[in-house]
């Protein structure tokens, strides 16, 4: 048993209800964010949930209370591991990356990268991320009618920029295959991620061979890129991250051989473009749904910024501007679950969890727990000041994980999205075409149909 594991005192985890047979299945299936608030709703912080026939059911034990997710992923995180299958199936697909390696090999990789990570480094990309971001809004004068899908626009933007960030001049070669190729990766990841039985990935069946075809694609031009810079002279380094990884060393470490520069690259794209996206895109649909706070946020980027580019250390300066992106990833949190294999039975909020178990952390529920978020769907960037998140426990709020698995890129995924915001609603007034975008569950959060937002071009 770990240390630190309790085990013994707490009492039977209740369950949600669901269908003979089946249990919960067809619920998780069509709206799992949806039955994960019921089951906090009607059974408390801790609830089973099971789902799928005798002989392939799976059990879920989820924690939806902000002490419980301190424990499973700071206070006793050495109970609880990685290694459910959805995790596994990202593994397989785009590598054993930071988000997805452990042990050892987490921890070198972890003190290899984290060099490459310190705010000084990270403030170096304003200006790319500043660049990019205006190359977006100059392409919405030809929008149709006025009318752009910040979903799909943001998407463009994250991936450009993190793209521009690790490979340099070599961004325009990426884009294209990561934009055609991650689509059918992440489909295939989910299916197989949810479903309780699959074929070998070596049977040739029509999704294993377009997820292959999908996978060779993306693997050759990340390859071909990597060589390139391992290959430069030692006397011509770049700046983009590529470049600083492929160089990154110590005596205890050593360094990333070509596969596993590869499995870095493949993680960063994954989670660096898609989570920033999601804040991005919901930001901007929250402000145009919410004039009074789109105008204050404006006022404030005007009255710091002028007609200058912003740089790294404007953010500091935008604290309405960083309040309402801290409020948009309380309702829309770009990883809106959360899971972990519990290797030892631990007591978490008075129940206990077997060793064993699927344990599912929603911050998707977590974020609206009433005990911490009165009138918790309402859109309030009011509720990060500072003096209000002082009075919040840590794990109320907690987009990028935390413990000692919290997310490398935090620093730099704040930084691009005030700065690509400040640089958006500069240029642009918002109005809400689609009022509600329904959303689910993937590797990320998902929009499940368009954010469209009327935009108007704003004198400086």
């Amino acid at each position: 048993m770990a240390v630190g594991a309790k085990t013994g005192v707490g009492t039977e985890v209740p369950a949600l209800a669901g269908v003979p047979l089946l249990g919960s299945l067809f619920e998780l299936k069509s709206d799992s964010l949806g039955t994960y608030l019921r089951a906090r709703q009607q059974h408390g912080d801790v609830v089973r949930i099971t789902a799928g026939p005798p002989g392939l059911r799976v059990e879920l034990y989820c924690v939806f209370s902000a002490e419980g997710a301190q424990q499973v992923l700071a206070s006793e995180s050495a109970n609880f591991r990685k290694d459910n299958p959805f995790y596994q199936e990202i593994r397989d697909s785009f590598g054993n990356g930071l988000l997805t390696s452990q042990d050892e090999d987490y921890l070198r990789q972890r003190r290899l990268v984290q060099p490459l990570f310190t705010r000084r480094r990270v403030d170096g990309y304003a200006g790319a991320v500043a660049a990019e971001t205006e190359a977006v809004v100059a392409s919405w004068e030809q929008a149709s009618d006025g009318v752009v899908d910040v979903a799909d626009q943001m998407m463009h933007l994250a991936l450009r920029a993190v793209a521009r960030i690790l490979f340099g001049t070599d961004v325009e070669a990426t884009v294209d295959v990561v934009d055609r190729c991650f689509p059918v990766i992440t489909e295939y990841v989910l299916r197989r991620g949810y479903s309780p039985a699959n074929f070998p990935r070596s049977w040739p069946t029509p999704a294993n061979k377009r997820a292959a075809a999908a996978l060779d694609e993306l693997y050759a031009v990340c390859d071909k890129i990597i060589g390139e810079r391992r290959s430069a002279p030692a006397d011509s380094p770049g700046e983009d991250l590529l470049t600083l990884l492929a160089a990154a060393k110590s005596s205890d470490d050593g360094e990333f051989d070509a596969s596993e520069l590869r499995d870095q690259v493949l993680i960063f794209l994954l989670a660096g473009h898609e989570t920033t996206a999601t804040s991005l895109a919901f930001a901007l649909h929250l402000l145009a749904r919410h004039p009074e706070e789109q105008k204050r946020a404006r006022e404030e980027i005007r009255r710091v910024l002028g007609d200058r580019t912003p740089e790294a250390a404007d953010v500091d300066r935008l604290p309405y501007l960083t309040q309402v992106l801290k409020e948009t990833m309380r309702l829309y949190p770009a990883a809106p679950v959360i899971g972990r294999n519990a290797i030892a039975a631990t007591e978490v909020d008075g129940h206990t969890i077997p060793a064993g178990a699927n344990v599912i952390l929603a911050p998707w529920v977590t974020h609206r727990h009433p005990l911490h978020w009165p009138d918790p769907d309402r859109f309030d960037p009011e509720r990060f000041t500072p003096e209000a998140e002082a009075g919040r426990p840590r794990y109320a709020w907690f987009p990028f994980g935390g413990g000692p698995r919290a997310c490398i890129g935090q620093h730099f995924s704040m930084l691009e999205s005030v700065i690509a915001l400040a640089v958006i609603l500069r240029a642009y007034e918002f109005e809400a075409v689609d009022t509600e975008i329904p959303v689910s569950a993937g590797i990320t959060l998902q929009t499940d149909g368009p954010a469209r937002c009327r935009v108007r071009r704003l004198d400086r």
